[in-house]
């Protein structure tokens, strides 16, 4: 059973300041919970049907926060057009401070939640721990963006800063902006270390933060498509800096 202050509680947190107001998000399918269990992050409270919670085998301390509800119930705190079996509540991790990183993704202004969370599951599919947002990214704990991770929010470390002042306050390892007329990627070798710019998905990049980078690269075009989806384009260029 689930009260109506709980659910109004769980709705709220789609909205981004009452989510960090709180310093909480939602997630939701066996998949989503299973990673989040494995990663340490601390879970509030889960919520879950009856068939769900019969199925499984909890870790410790797990049944004591899981709430058994209906399907209506779990529709209505549910953010999916089908909801799945289980949905849980967890805390936000404290990131107060920016690591110093040897490989790492940047996004100038990447708005669209599916590549946002297809970008989180190239960075772990590529062993890169580090994501550097612009202020105007979009928030990596909006629940498409979660989705789209497939669990991988749970192991890629996601931060929002002003890129300028990051680029130009710390001593990095080469910065490669993504843009149309740069080096072709397929000149370069692979790296073992490096952060990649990727810029906004119509805009592209600042061209104040192109100029802090030490390449211009771009990806050969063959054919007549305008441009290729940020997420994409970052996976192909993970693939060959970091591949």
């Amino acid at each position: 059973m689930i009260s109506k202050a709980q659910v109004k509680h769980i709705r709220s947190l789609e909205d981004k300041k009452y989510r960090y107001e709180c310093k909480q998000f939602t997630i939701e399918g066996a998949k989503m919970l299973e990673e989040c269990l494995k990663s340490g992050f601390e879970i509030i409270q889960i919520y879950a049907l009856s068939n769900w919670i019969h199925r499984q085998q909890p870790l410790p301390g797990m049944l004591t926060v899981t709430t058994e509800v209906s399907a209506p119930e779990l529709s209505r705190i549910s953010n999916l057009k089908t909801p799945q079996e289980v949905l849980a509540v967890v805390k936000m991790p404290q990131r107060d401070h920016l690591p110093a990183v040897s490989k790492a993704i940047a996004l100038d202004q990447i708005q669209d939640p599916g590549n946002l969370g297809s970008i989180i599951r190239i960075a772990d599919w590529y062993g890169i721990d580090h994501l550097i947002c612009s202020m105007h990214t979009a928030d990596v704990y909006k629940s498409k963006v979660l989705q789209a991770t497939m669990g991988s929010i749970f192991r890629v470390q996601c931060f929002y800063t002003d890129l300028r002042s990051f680029f130009l306050e710390r001593s990095h390892p080469d910065l490669y902006a993504c843009v149309l007329d740069g080096q072709n990627i397929n000149s370069l070798d692979t790296k073992k270390e490096g952060i990649i710019l990727i810029g906004n998905e119509g805009r592209g990049i600042d061209p104040e933060l192109i100029a802090l980078c030490n390449y211009k690269i771009s990806i050969p075009r063959i054919g007549h498509a305008e441009s290729l989806n940020a997420a994409v384009a970052t996976g192909i260029i993970c693939n060959k800096l970091f591949g």
